[in-house]
C-alpha cells in the first residue's frame, strides 16, 4: 500500500488557514511564536546571572519584590 506524502509547505499552509479562521490572525501569530526558537545559551547566561547569590538571597529578593 502506498501512501503519498504532501509537501510540508502545504500542510503548513493548510494549517495556518485553519488557525486564521479559527483563532484569528493576532492569536495564531501569538500561537506561533511559542515555537519559536530563541537564542543564546540560557543555562550559561542563569550560571552568570546568578553566580554569587545563594538561594536564600534568591527567596528573600523574592519576597521582597512581592511585598512592594
Amino acid at each position: 500500500m502506498m501512501i503519498d506524502t504532501r509537501p510540508l509547505t502545504e500542510i503548513t499552509e493548510d494549517a495556518l488557514k485553519v488557525l486564521y479562521k479559527e483563532l484569528g490572525v493576532v492569536d495564531t501569530l501569538r500561537f506561533i511564536n511559542q515555537f519559536t526558537p530563541g537564542y543564546g545559551n540560557y543555562t550559561e547566561e542563569r550560571d552568570q546571572l546568578f553566580a554569587d547569590a545563594t538561594l536564600d538571597d534568591l527567596i528573600a529578593q523574592i519576597k521582597q519584590k512581592r511585598a512592594s
